[in-house]
């Protein structure tokens, strides 16, 4: 049994297909293929089956990370489905509470940047409007916060 991470932003087309990718790429160095499974979802369903935006592929593709997937929509199935739920943001992050109206699973939804080491942002900003510039810092910070979400994991595969 594989422990499972759901990385959730606004339209799945950006920052959560961006840390679902650039985490199976660590997972893959670090020898745990298998006993990491990594999908993401976006809170809204303005792209449903589109692939990563391009722009962000063309900054993960500059640091070796091939963008795979397509978009879908978070639903409440999803609480069950995963162990530990990633939001790119705040709103990402009340937005899928709110499918959760009893709190049920409360405790399995955390920020992503809540992992970083390096950056002290709170939130991975939504690089869709903006330029490359953008694109590239949310690769830099999506590496730095997978990198300490799979150290803040990894005990948990050891039991």
């Amino acid at each position: 049994m594989s422990y499972q991470l759901l990385f959730v932003c606004l339209g799945n087309i950006c920052r959560s297909p961006a840390a679902e990718n650039i985490m199976n790429h660590l997972i893959d160095e670090a020898g745990l293929t298998g006993q990491i499974t990594c999908d993401s979802a976006g809170t809204s369903g303005y792209h449903i089956g589109a692939p990563p935006d391009r722009r962000m592929s063309a900054a993960a593709t500059q640091r070796g990370i091939v963008m795979q997937g397509a978009a879908r929509q978070f639903t409440a199935a999803d609480f069950a489905a995963y162990d530990l739920i990633l939001a790119m943001d705040r709103n990402n992050f009340e937005d899928i509470c709110a499918l959760d109206r009893d709190g049920t699973y409360r405790q399995k939804v955390r920020l992503m940047c809540d992992f970083c080491t390096r950056h002290a942002v709170k939130e991975v900003p939504d690089p869709y409007y903006g330029g490359t510039d953008g694109f590239n810092f949310v690769i830099d910070l999506l590496l730095d916060a997978c990198q300490g979400l799979l150290a803040a994991i990894q005990p948990e595969l050891a039991r």
